[in-house]
């Protein structure tokens, strides 16, 4: 169920299920905003998101492997997380993240059953907050629903 009665966005393809799945993460963990790519290569390409601004979008359809919260999920295989983006100065999340208005971000790796590293999920809230390991593993999990159909 979406409260602005829309299905979130979609920027490839038609598949609703991701969209869906997606906005069910997210309303699962009190978040506001959330995104998923798909690996492809040495990169990361959007397929869903919701709740991320026109301007920001432009920045991260495509994203490389090590860069920016995703691409760092990616790379090491682990959740990334940020408390507050607006004011973090630790070089992780890119600058153009401050856009999206968010503060407390994760982004974890979704792995396949062959260990192979099928995509990233990250989702954020409006305000500064510390995800606890239980929200990881549980965030990690989460990627297996959406992992045989990335």
């Amino acid at each position: 169920m979406h409260d602005i009665g829309e299905p979130p966005a979609m920027i490839s393809g038609n598949d609703e299920d991701l969209a869906a799945l997606l906005h069910d993460i997210i309303e699962e963990f009190g978040c506001t905003s959330g995104t998923l790519h798909r690996a492809e290569g040495n990169e990361l390409t959007l397929v869903a998101h919701e709740g991320i601004p026109e301007p920001v979008l432009a920045k991260i359809e495509t994203v490389p492997m090590g860069k920016g919260m995703a691409g760092l999920a990616a790379e090491r295989r682990e959740p990334i997380q940020v408390c507050n983006l607006q004011t973090d100065d630790t070089g992780v999340a890119e600058p153009g993240a401050r856009e999206t208005m968010m503060e407390g971000a994760i982004a974890a790796p979704i792995i396949g059953s062959d260990d192979a590293l099928e995509g990233v999920i990250g989702i954020a809230k409006p305000e500064p907050y510390e995800f606890t390991s239980t929200e990881r593993d549980r965030l990690l999990r989460a990627g297996t629903r959406i992992e045989q159909r990335l």
